[in-house]
């Protein structure tokens, strides 16, 4: 199994916003993504859903730095797919 496949396995997570938000960043960021914000989002699934939601839908504030860049990204990703 290739590492896109694997990633794109671990993207499927328990909720449907959860699912379309990390496969989106997946085929529309992460490829083109420098190494940093690539183990940034590896960080991001190792998060609980319970953790992982809330933060990708705005309920609370990401960490400073790549990650708060990164779930910036996400969310600009779901915005401009509407």
């Amino acid at each position: 199994m290739s590492e896109l496949a694997k990633l794109r396995w671990r993207c499927r997570r328990g909720t449907l916003e959860l699912d379309i938000m990390l496969i989106n960043y997946l085929e529309y960021g992460y490829l083109a993504a420098g190494d940093d914000e690539k183990k940034t989002f590896l960080a991001l699934l190792n998060l609980e859903d319970s953790l992982l939601l809330p933060l990708l839908m705005g309920d609370c504030e990401p960490a400073p730095g790549m990650q708060a860049e990164l779930v910036a990204k996400i969310r600009g990703l779901m915005q401009g797919s509407r």
